[in-house]
């Protein structure tokens, strides 16, 4: 009987420590790089998506060196505790960006509310002051030359 209920307890501590994993639609390899003043990484990792969630996770030589977990409020990495997504961009990228830039730049959606979007043959360009963000079916790329930041994600 205490053998039940030390499984039993121990089970539902684990279990809500963990939550409920959302189930992922699709799962991509890529080249990642991920620079900005604070966090410098480019290697092979993987990007899954699913509704309520991105998870992005980077390797080299077989290990795992950045993982991030992007959800529409809060962002997560391996390196730091997770935040909010506004603090996140404060902490990492740039303060001024929506919260949403990380999250719709590695879904490879428009960012900025679609600002100064052109359309091209296989994808779309925004260029906003300092900001350069290109589309295509191959490659996604974030350059911000006001801070050295550049997200490039070269699919596999």
């Amino acid at each position: 009987m205490v053998r039940k209920i030390i499984l039993l307890t121990t089970t539902f501590i684990i279990s809500g420590c963990i939550g409920a994993m959302p189930t992922y639609k699709s799962s991509n390899s890529a080249l990642i790089t991920f620079k900005t003043p604070t966090i410098k990484y480019s290697d092979m990792g993987f990007i899954d998506k699913a509704d309520s969630e991105t998870k992005v996770e980077i390797y080299s030589n077989g290990q795992s060196v950045m993982r991030l977990r992007i959800t529409p409020t809060q962002v997560c990495m391996s390196k730091l505790a997770c935040m909010s997504a506004q603090e996140f961009n404060k902490k990492v990228l740039q303060a001024n960006y929506p919260k949403d830039t990380l999250e719709k730049i590695f879904k490879g959606e428009e960012i900025f509310g679609g600002k100064n979007k052109i359309e091209t043959q296989d994808g779309f360009v925004q260029q906003i002051d300092s900001i350069r963000y290109e589309v295509s079916q191959d490659e996604i790329l974030f350059t911000d030359s006001s801070t050295g930041t550049t997200i490039r994600i070269k699919k596999i």
